[in-house]
C-alpha cells in the first residue's frame, strides 16, 4: 500500500483556518480519505517551524499555513523554499492586501478570533440559566435571576427569557397557573427585578389555538376557551397586585419589542 500524501496544517493558532480551506481543496478531488492532515497548532517559534519543516520534508509532504506575525511567516517561507517544499500561505497575502486597501496597520496578534472574553462567557451563563429555570421548573431560580418573569402561558416568557439572556441577564421564568400557588420566593425578592406580562383574552385564544392545532390536537379543548382564558387572567392579575411589579401588556407585540423595553428598565433599575 503506497504511504499517504501528507499536508501539515501549521498555525500560531489553533489552525482550524488552514484545516478548513484544505479540506475543502482536498473535498475537490472527491478522494478524502486519499490524503493524511496533521495539525501542527501555536507555532510561535523559529524552532517550531524549523521542526515543521524538518517533518514535512522527511514525509515529503507539503504546509498549509495561518501564520499573522510576519517574521514565522517569512521564515517559513524562505525555509520552505531552501527545502524545495511546497508551502501555501492562506492568509499572509489577504492581510498584505487588506493593509493596502485600508491603509491600516495590521494587529499581527494570533488566535484573535479565539478570544473569549467576560462578555461571552456572561452570555453563555445567561442561556445556560434561562435554560435551567425555564417554566418554573426550580423556584430556587427566582432569587438568583437578575430578572423574573411571569405570566400566564403563551405570553412569551421563554423567547424573552432567551432573547434577553443574548444581552446577558440571567432570567427566570415563572407560569401563572389558578391550581398552582405561585413560588413564595416570588414575594420575597424586590418587586423591580420582577415583571409581568399581560396580555388581551382575544389575542391569547388566537395564539392557543393555534397552538393546538400545530400539536394536532382539539381546538374545542379548555385550554383555548374564552371562560378559562379569563379565569387564568384575573388571577395572574391577583398575583401581579400581591408581588407589586410592573407589568407590560405584550397584546401585539413582537418578542423584540418587548424584550427592548424589558431590557431598558432592567438598565434603569440597575443604575439606580
Amino acid at each position: 500500500m503506497s504511504k499517504l500524501p501528507i499536508i501539515y496544517v501549521v498555525s500560531d493558532s489553533l489552525g482550524e483556518t488552514a484545516e478548513l480551506v484544505t479540506k475543502a481543496a482536498i473535498s475537490q478531488f472527491n478522494q478524502t480519505d486519499h490524503f493524511m492532515i496533521k495539525r501542527f497548532p501555536f507555532v510561535e517559534e523559529i524552532s517550531n517551524v524549523d521542526e515543521v519543516i524538518y517533518l514535512t520534508k522527511r514525509d515529503q509532504g507539503m504546509i498549509v499555513y495561518t501564520l499573522v506575525r510576519p517574521e514565522i511567516r517569512e521564515y517559513l517561507k524562505e525555509a520552505a523554499k531552501r527545502e524545495q517544499i511546497i508551502a501555501y500561505d492562506v492568509i499572509g497575502p489577504l492581510i498584505n492586501h487588506i493593509q493596502t486597501v485600508s491603509g491600516k496597520q495590521p494587529l499581527y496578534e494570533p488566535g484573535i478570533m479565539h478570544k473569549l472574553d467576560e462578555d461571552y462567557f456572561k452570555k453563555v451563563e445567561a442561556i445556560e440559566f434561562a435554560v435551567k429555570y425555564d417554566d418554573g421548573r426550580d423556584p430556587r431560580g427566582v432569587l438568583k435571576a437578575d430578572l423574573v418573569l411571569i405570566g400566564v402561558s403563551r405570553t412569551s416568557k421563554t423567547p424573552l427569557s432567551q432573547y434577553l439572556a443574548h444581552r446577558r441577564v440571567k432570567v427566570a421564568n415563572v407560569p401563572i397557573v389558578p391550581e398552582v400557588d405561585p413560588p413564595e420566593e416570588l414575594f420575597s425578592i424586590d418587586p423591580k427585578r420582577c415583571i409581568g406580562l399581560k396580555i388581551s383574552p382575544e389575542t391569547l385564544i388566537g395564539i392557543r389555538t393555534e397552538r393546538l392545532r400545530s400539536l394536532g390536537l382539539s381546538d374545542s379543548a379548555n385550554y383555548a376557551k374564552i371562560e378559562r382564558i379569563k379565569e387564568e387572567l384575573s388571577y395572574f392579575e391577583k398575583v401581579i397586585d400581591r408581588i407589586g411589579c410592573p407589568v407590560i401588556d405584550v397584546t401585539n407585540k413582537a418578542v423584540e419589542e418587548t424584550a427592548n423595553i424589558i431590557h431598558s428598565m432592567v438598565q434603569k433599575n440597575y443604575l439606580k
